[in-house]
């Protein structure tokens, strides 16, 4: 009888134990997962290949501008021309009514954009999946924000632009704005990702690099920076050839924008797979 009761305590004792370590064992499982998440969102990022989506948004640079500046005659990446506009603008030559004002309105936001970025990326950990996710999923949205604008007749898309000669839409700025501002994060990004060689936003520096460079020939795999400076200059070029032909294809603008916000997605997408610098 007794040996009954002591096999019958130490069953439920088991029981009892056996419970509490499947209680524990679920409690335990719970943190580990956000503890996996968390490690997953905060972990480094390797960098070796980081170039490839720079390049892609070399592309978009140049469908973008393309696009703006045929619908707005003002850019919103390469912030060079920009800078000549407003100076024209001093001496009331632009080609048309507060043109400067356009690309002043760019060069501002790009500026806050560029110091909105690189505190974020200072913040989140500068090649972290948690900073580059980031990024690139605020540049979507504001991409989505400026497509949706137009796309929703809040301005006329259409092109050649229906707006009499001599008006003035200033609603146009809003695009301009958000477009600007977004694309600060591209050149932050490249500086972060230690890309500096693929700037996205700019050709002038790129190409003066280019031909600059001591190992200008030698052998294809001698020379990385090299290979990378050419791919950037031709992706640029065919992404502002791109958006000429959607712009002229399709007679609108919000095409080539909601084709950017595609692209920008699908690379805000590849930082979740991208592979650790623990796993390198």
């Amino acid at each position: 009888m007794s040996s009954h009761v002591n096999t019958t305590k130490e069953a439920g004792g088991s029981s009892s134990e056996g419970g509490n370590i499947e209680l524990a064992g679920t409690e335990a499982t719970i943190p580990r997962k956000q503890r996996s998440t968390q490690q997953w969102f905060w972990s480094t990022l390797d960098t070796e290949m980081a170039y490839v989506p720079m390049l892609v948004c070399c592309f978009v640079s140049g469908l973008t501008d393309s696009t703006m500046f045929n619908a707005y005659r003002t850019f919103v990446s390469m912030q060079t021309g920009n800078t000549i506009f407003v100076a024209l603008g001093a001496s009331d030559q632009n080609t048309t009514p507060y043109g400067w004002a356009y690309s002043l309105c760019s060069i501002a936001c790009f500026i806050i954009g560029c110091f909105a970025f690189s505190r974020m990326s200072a913040i989140l950990g500068k090649q972290r999946r948690a900073a580059l996710l980031t990024s690139f999923l605020l540049q979507t949205i504001f991409v989505v924000l400026a497509a949706a604008i137009i796309q929703g007749g809040v301005l006329n898309g259409a092109y050649p632009s229906q707006t009499a000669s001599g008006v003035v839409v200033w609603r146009e700025l809003i695009p301009v704005s958000l477009l600007s501002f977004q694309a600060a994060g591209q050149i932050v990004n490249s500086r972060t990702l230690g890309v500096s060689e693929v700037p996205t936003v700019v050709i002038t520096s790129l190409l003066c690099d280019l031909i600059s460079d001591p190992k200008l020939t030698a052998p294809l795999r001698e020379n990385a920076k090299r290979n990378k400076r050419i791919a950037a200059f031709v992706l640029t070029l065919t992404g502002a050839i791109c958006g000429g032909w959607i712009t002229k294809g399709t007679n609108t603008v919000q095409a080539s924008l909601w084709l950017i916000a595609g692209i920008k997605f699908l690379v805000t997408v590849s930082w979740m797979f991208w592979t650790t610098e623990a796993e390198k």
